[in-house]
């Protein structure tokens, strides 16, 4: 068996903020495996444990598991992980300061260990020091029928159980339905952006939680509480929502957002703690892995980039083109602010030849012999293309009245026209239409150009 054992730095004094901080950490260890407990919450040197021996092929081999581990546990606070055969014997290794349980066999390596690194042992600690034992490995060594005898039937358990001589259960961890969770900082904190820090925990433990749902966010809120030693007018705190386009759990694009909004925000008051929530969450469709290697991406997605850029500039800054189902060439277009989500309807595709360039207003062409022309007389290769609609589409103008000085008229964009596909000597192919004038007179219009 693989077992991990992870120790924090520094925890509240306070039960309730303690296991809440404990919890946390066991929430991030539950995308790696659903065996995740905590040990000695309310003791001085509490633990999180993890079997993570059917996740190693998942992961890509035991040298990426624990790559990946030791490389995120830092930025959530632990102080020491080890690995180790059993649960118990990966802690006693934790509190020894040692990592790797797997360098000798697995009795030698305990029988060297003092006995404070197994709590059950360390509460015998000054009877067993009279009888001369400073080890784990000399209690070992004593008669289990004097053992049992003297002691608690507990000391014995746990070192069968450290020694791999006997099962290990324990209450495992739940994933929450929600995910919700506070730190205490360290420090206050009188500036928005120096809240990173501890946000990026957070951060972490979130999308730890969303890889363990199979999911991703699309709206998280960040509180902060203010120091209590606050004025009355700077409140209880502040929160900050951010959103993004597209479901996601990359923590590193998400902090990247989150600071984007944070350079912005002025705090009333130091700032003690933070809370962080997942407000809209959605499943996350995983990418199949193919038998066949395949191209890699290098650097960020288009979308990611916009996202970061419209945080900094803001989100009506900064636009993309959305696709609607509109025959209407210069309506088939939108653009609207990038982190809006987009739409999930796809378009049909139009079987009509489509411009690359249109017109910001068709201009009107003359005619010669009722022929349109631009930069000399057009030759018609295709056509005609019936488009008639936008009777729905409904608009306000000012002065749309008959009369001058009239106010604001509700109008449509209704729009009946011929399209032609043309071609000028001079211009190229070109787009045009033909559209019925008052009194059975028509006009064409040059609209858009094939590149």
């Amino acid at each position: 068996m693989l077992w991990a054992a992870l120790l924090p730095d520094s925890l509240p004094a306070e039960p309730q903020p303690r296991t809440e901080a404990l919890d946390g950490l066991a929430t991030w260890c539950l995308q790696f495996t659903p065996r995740v407990a905590v040990l000695e919450a309310l003791l001085s040197c509490p633990a999180v444990v993890m079997e993570v021996e059917q996740s190693v092929r998942l992961f890509g081999g035991k040298r990426r598991l624990v790559e990946r581990v030791r490389e995120e546990c830092p930025d959530l606070g632990v102080r020491q992980l080890s690995w180790a055969p059993t649960s118990l014997a990966a802690l006693a290794v934790a509190r020894a300061g040692l990592s790797n349980g797997f360098a000798k066999p697995l009795a030698p390596l305990l029988d060297a260990l003092p006995l404070e690194t197994l709590t059950s042992v360390a509460a015998h600690q000054a009877t067993l020091a009279r009888l001369g034992c400073r080890t784990l490995g000399q209690v070992r060594a004593l008669p289990r029928g004097g053992l049992s005898r003297r002691f608690d039937a507990q000391l014995l358990a746990t070192l069968d159980q450290a020694y791999g001589l006997r099962p290990e259960t324990y209450p495992w961890a739940q994933l929450p339905e929600t995910f919700r969770v506070r730190l205490e900082l360290m420090a206050r904190v009188e500036h928005a952006p120096a809240m990173l820090f501890g946000a990026r925990r957070l951060m972490l433990q979130m999308a730890g939680w969303l890889m363990a749902r199979r999911s991703g966010v699309t709206a998280f809120t960040l509180r902060w509480c203010h120091d209590a030693m606050r004025a009355r007018t700077a409140g209880d705190g502040g929160e900050l929502t951010v959103r993004t386009a597209q479901a996601t759990r990359d923590t590193e694009h998400l902090m990247h957002l989150l600071a984007e909004h944070l350079g912005k925000v002025e705090l009333l008051a130091p700032v003690g703690d933070l809370e962080l929530r997942a407000v809209e969450v959605q499943s996350l469709e995983e990418k199949s892995l193919s038998m066949l290697p395949e191209a890699r991406q290098s650097g960020e997605s288009l979308a990611l980039v916009l996202e970061r850029i419209a945080a900094r500039l803001g989100p009506d800054r900064v636009l993309r083109p959305v696709i609607l189902e509109d025959h209407r060439l210069e309506w088939m277009c939108r653009w609207r602010p990038a982190p809006e989500p987009a739409p999930r309807a796809r378009c049909r595709t139009v079987d009509v030849p489509q411009p690359t360039f249109i017109l910001p207003k068709p201009l009107r062409l003359a005619t010669q012999a009722n022929r349109p022309i631009y930069q000399g007389v057009l030759q018609l290769l295709a056509g005609p293309h019936r488009v008639e609609g936008g009777w729905w589409d409904r608009t306000v103008e000012e002065g749309g009245g008959r009369h001058p000085g009239d106010g604001p008229q509700e109008t449509t964009r209704q729009a009946s026209r011929d399209y032609w596909v043309a071609v000028s000597e001079h211009a190229g192919v070109l787009w045009i239409f033909q559209m019925r004038l008052a009194q059975d007179e028509t006009a064409w219009f040059l609209h858009g150009t094939f590149a």
